[in-house]
């Protein structure tokens, strides 16, 4: 039962970080070589497809937006997640509390979105060949674009606001970084209805329909729409010779492997949410919660550096010039 008082704290503690002694720098040191790794892998795939005129195609364009994301969601959480590791304090402040969370949530609203859409070109290019660049042209990138950034913007500040006028009784977060539900948890008051506000959100945020994924004349949802563009390739493909499943493979596995990947990290997370943080092993949270901005942002520029011959010549081409 919510006490009926209300402290509303000007800041909050992250109660997750204990004394490590020494071994502080030592995490420190891989933390910083990871949060490196990132900022390094998906700079050179900018810079790959930004200055190669070849990769100027909806598909690579696409692919420099993952990366462009990748590097907003790490700055939201890097920076003040190594300066807690060798504090020994970990008070952070109330604004920055939600601006934090502001970042990480439309980082991931983002790249679901930019997935979908990755999903929605690789569907025209495959099944659609002929019609491929009278659908996917400049404007239209720019449309798919605009509605994958601005739609979690709007989506997470509505959130945010109603979390931030909760009265709340408490400061100490049981997280690494700022979450809403860890934050919605030390309110004052019944919960309830802000609980389902979020879950409606949520169901929004990934279900929402989307005139922008028109399709056989059919209203599709974004989540529903990768699984549906996969099946119309799957069913392309099974009618097509071997050479085009070859090529069709090459260009789709990158992708699938990314959005599996991303699916896996926002279940591993949200799973949190699912129980009682007192109830839950440390290692556990750390873990489920780090998996999410440390695994995708360091996925994608591999797999599709690795992956995608186009931008693997351009690298290779780049090196021996070197």
């Amino acid at each position: 039962m919510k006490r009926s008082y209300s402290l509303t704290p000007s800041y909050f503690n992250f109660t997750l970080f204990s004394d490590c002694g020494s071994l502080k720098y030592v995490f420190f040191s891989v933390c910083l070589l990871i949060y490196m790794t990132i900022i390094s892998a998906n700079v050179v795939i900018i810079l790959t497809v930004c200055l190669e005129k070849s990769l100027h195609q909806p598909m690579y364009i696409f692919i420099c937006c993952l990366s462009l994301n990748s590097l907003y969601g790490s700055a939201g959480f890097f920076p003040r997640f190594l300066m807690d590791i060798l504090s020994d304090t970990h008070f952070i402040s109330r604004p920055f509390c939600f601006v934090q969370m502001y970042v990480i949530y439309t980082y991931k609203g983002h790249e679901l979105n930019i997935l979908t859409v990755m999903a929605y070109d690789r569907f025209v290019a495959i099944c659609h060949p002929l019609h491929y660049h009278s659908k996917m042209t400049s404007k239209m990138i720019l449309y798919l674009l605009i509605f994958a950034v601005l739609f979690p913007v709007c989506i997470t500040a509505h959130f945010l606001y109603l979390a931030s006028t909760l009265p709340l009784c408490g400061n100490e977060l049981h997280r690494l970084f700022c979450t809403t539900w860890s934050v919605i948890q030390l309110s004052c008051v019944d919960t309830t209805g802000i609980g389902k506000t979020g879950q409606l959100l949520a169901v929004a945020f990934i279900f929402i329909p989307s005139a922008l994924f028109f399709c056989s004349g059919i209203h599709l949802y974004p989540l529903l729409f990768v699984l549906y563009t996969y099946l119309r390739i799957l069913l392309v493909c099974r009618r097509s010779s071997s050479e085009f499943k070859g090529k069709a493979l090459q260009t789709c596995l990158p992708h699938i492997v990314t959005f599996v990947n991303f699916c896996i990290s926002i279940f591993c997370e949200a799973s949190l949410s699912l129980y009682k943080v007192n109830e839950v092993n440390t290692f556990v949270i750390v873990f489920l919660s780090l998996e999410s901005l440390i695994i995708p942002p360091i996925n994608n520029p591999l797999v599709y550096g690795l992956k995608l011959p186009q931008i693997r010549g351009v690298l290779s081409g780049f090196l021996r010039r070197r």
